[in-house]
């Protein structure tokens, strides 16, 4: 089975993570997944870095429209079994060429694909009608939320036997492998997101300033178009000291960024089933996060973490002041307790074993096994 995994090549955030973590593990168990990006850039650059197959299309553009040609004879003479495309600018190319293609086409959605060209005018209302016929012309998509694959059915028209579930993953490693934290004053709380509006990183800062503690720090891990607009915020609340900005930072930084932080927050207004929280818990820092995607199967109750409601100042306050109450031993336990929880539901080989079954389902690989 020699499956082509697509991506425009842009992604730094879950996406980028999603697509390595899967090629990663399906490399360990001896699946021939290759990658092919439409131009260089992050996700090329990270699949060189972990020394997986990876190819680059070289389109000159965004919308590089005259490499379709190319695509569409990469596909055809690569003996490829099916072709697994990410991200709505892969989805697009292959959509405009998926008529000459003799194999079988599955999209992951990462995102609701409704909001991800918003506020960008009679372009992004373009581009999302034509994102749209992509998800209806492929043979299948892969919901990474129950929430994204309802909606798909309710407000795009997808029938329901087009659609699986099947939720992100990653590698737990053991908690003795977790390394010890660094000593240091206060209580460090760590975001890593995109400085977009769908993030609501302005709720998040405005939540530190209006718990008055000035031993709390809020550390943001990302760039984005509001970064100056957030740091000027900053300013405005007198907090600029307790609001760090690190700009983006490979995996490797944030790991070590961790062992600093005492817990993580998530204030995004929308988001899927986001590795971001996985690998906090995977660094045993305890989770607040907004009530986005399936968080209730993430964070099933109050021993695990805290869900606050979305775009909701003071219920995002209410589950900081939670998480600043508990000792450092009761924090322990919460976070040891929800990447247990985590590691035995939401692995990269369980991820893997469910994609490969929906493969199998199209009629690609039957006799494929993960070990």
């Amino acid at each position: 089975m020699k499956i082509l995994h697509i991506n425009a090549g842009q992604e730094k955030g879950g996406g980028l993570f999603h697509i390595i973590n899967l090629l990663t593990a399906a490399q360990r168990a001896g699946q021939d997944f290759e990658l092919l990006c439409l131009s260089e850039g992050p996700v090329a650059e990270a699949a060189k870095a972990h020394q997986l197959p990876v190819h680059v299309l070289g389109a000159k553009s965004r919308y590089d429209l005259l490499a379709l040609r190319k695509l569409r004879h990469f596909i055809n003479q690569g003996g490829y079994d099916l072709v697994h495309t990410h991200g709505a600018r892969a989805n697009l190319f292959v959509d405009l060429i998926h008529q000459h293609l003799s194999v079988p086409w599955v999209i992951t959605v990462h995102s609701d694909p409704l909001e991800d060209f918003a506020g960008r005018g009679a372009i992004g209302r373009m581009f999302t009608k034509l994102n749209l016929r992509s998800l209806r012309d492929a043979d299948r998509i892969l919901a990474i939320t129950e929430r994204f694959r309802q909606q798909l059915i309710d407000q795009v028209g997808l029938p329901p036997e087009q659609l699986r579930v099947i939720y992100n993953g990653i590698d737990f490693c053991p908690d003795s492998e977790v390394p010890a934290k660094y000593a240091h004053q206060g209580f460090n709380l760590l975001n890593v997101a995109r400085m977009e509006p769908v993030k609501r990183l302005d709720l998040l800062i405005r939540a530190v300033a209006d718990l008055n503690q000035p031993e709390l720090h809020l550390h943001l891990v990302g760039d984005g178009s509001q970064k100056a607009e957030l740091q000027s915020l900053a300013r405005d609340l007198g907090i600029s000291e307790q609001v760090i900005f690190h700009g983006f930072l490979s995996h490797a930084a944030i790991k070590e960024l961790d062992r600093k932080m005492d817990g993580f927050a998530l204030s995004s207004e929308s988001e899927s089933f986001p590795l971001v929280l996985l690998e906090a818990s995977n660094q045993l820092l305890p989770l607040v996060s907004t009530q986005v995607g399936d968080m209730k199967k993430m964070i099933p109750d109050a021993q695990h973490g805290f869900i606050e409601e979305i775009n909701n100042l003071g219920s995002l306050e209410w589950a900081l002041k939670q998480l600043l109450s508990l000792s450092p031993a009761e924090r322990q336990r919460m976070a040891a307790t929800e990447k247990a929880y985590l590691a035995e539901n939401f692995s990269l080989d369980r991820q893997l074993a469910m994609i490969i079954n929906d493969y199998q389902e199209l009629g690609v690989g039957k006799d494929a096994k993960t070990e």
